[in-house]
C-alpha cells in the first residue's frame, strides 16, 4: 500500500480523494490551512494518518507545512489539489504576490522543490488551462487590469507546465497534470455540471494505479484518460523560464534529479 500526501485536502476534491485512498487501504496525510480546519480534516477523515498544517499563500508557511511532511518520512505520492478559485478579487499575500499565482502554482512548485522525492506527483490544473496566458511578464498582476478568470486560467496552465517540467527533470519520477472537471464543489459551485464522484477518481488512480496506463508520466488526463494540453504547457522553454521564475521569488531551486522510480 503507498503513502500519500493530499495537500488541501480539508474539504472538497482533496477529502474526497483522501478518502477514497483510505477505503482502499493507503496510508494517507492531510493538510489543512490552519489548525481549527485541520480539526475538520481529521473528523471527517479519521483513519487518516496524519495532519500537517500551513496556508499556501505563505512562502514561510509552506516551508514549514515541507518540513512537517518530510519528518512523517517519505511518500510514495503527492497530490497536489489545494488551490483557489476565479471568482476571486486581486489579493496579496504576506509576501505581496497575487495570492491565486501564489496558492496554485508557486505554493505546488516550493513543496515540490521541498519536499523529499516522491516516486508519483500529481498536479490539479482545470479544462481552463487552455485559455491561460503563458506570458510570464507580469505574474503579479501589477500593471493589467484585474481578471480573475484570467488568472486562474494562466494558474492552471502554469500547474500543467509544472507536471510537465518535473516529468522531463525527473525521469524517475511519475508526474502528471489532471483536470478533474467541472464539479460542485465549493470553487466549482452548486451549478458544475461534471460527475462529482469522478472528479477525484483520476488524481487517486494516478498516485496509486499499477495499471499501465496510471503509469504514465508527462501527461494530461481527464476521466483517466490522456489528452493533448494546451501545446504552450509542452514548451521547454516555457517551462524553464516558470520554473526560473517560481525559483527567483522562492529562493529555492528544484533539485536537479531524482531518485527512487515508478510503483
Amino acid at each position: 500500500m503507498s503513502e500519500v500526501l493530499v495537500t488541501g485536502s480539508s474539504d472538497g476534491l482533496g477529502l474526497m480523494a483522501a478518502k477514497r485512498l483510505i477505503a482502499a487501504g493507503h496510508g494517507v496525510v492531510l493538510h489543512a490551512r490552519n489548525e481549527v480546519r485541520a480539526r475538520d480534516a481529521k473528523a471527517a477523515a479519521p483513519k487518516a494518518r496524519g495532519v500537517v498544517v500551513g496556508d499556501l499563500a505563505s512562502i514561510a508557511e509552506t516551508r514549514g507545512l515541507a518540513e512537517q511532511a518530510n519528518r512523517l518520512g517519505r511518500f510514495d505520492a503527492v497530490i497536489h489539489n489545494a488551490g483557489v478559485g476565479d471568482r476571486e478579487r486581486r489579493i496579496e499575500t504576506v509576501d505581496g504576490l497575487e495570492h491565486i499565482f501564489a496558492i496554485n502554482v508557486l505554493a505546488p512548485y516550493l513543496l515540490t522543490a521541498l519536499i523529499e522525492i516522491p516516486k508519483r506527483l500529481v498536479y490539479l490544473s482545470s479544462g481552463m488551462h487552455f485559455g491561460g496566458d503563458p506570458d510570464l511578464t507580469d505574474m503579479q498582476w501589477k500593471r493589467r487590469r484585474w481578471n480573475g478568470s484570467q488568472a486562474y486560467s494562466d494558474s492552471k496552465l502554469f500547474d500543467a507546465a509544472l507536471a510537465f517540467a518535473v516529468a522531463r527533470r525527473w525521469p524517475a519520477v511519475l508526474s502528471n497534470a489532471v483536470d478533474p472537471g467541472w464539479v460542485a464543489t465549493k470553487m466549482g459551485g452548486r451549478g458544475a455540471p461534471d460527475n462529482l464522484d469522478q472528479g477525484s477518481e483520476t488524481q487517486v488512480w494516478l498516485a496509486v494505479s499499477e495499471d499501465r496506463r496510471a503509469m504514465a508520466s508527462g501527461g494530461y488526463f481527464f476521466h483517466k484518460r490522456r489528452q493533448d494540453p494546451n501545446p504552450a504547457a509542452l514548451d521547454a522553454a516555457f517551462q524553464d523560464a516558470l520554473l526560473a521564475a517560481c525559483e527567483a521569488l522562492t529562493g529555492t531551486a528544484m533539485p536537479a534529479g531524482a531518485g527512487g522510480g515508478p510503483g
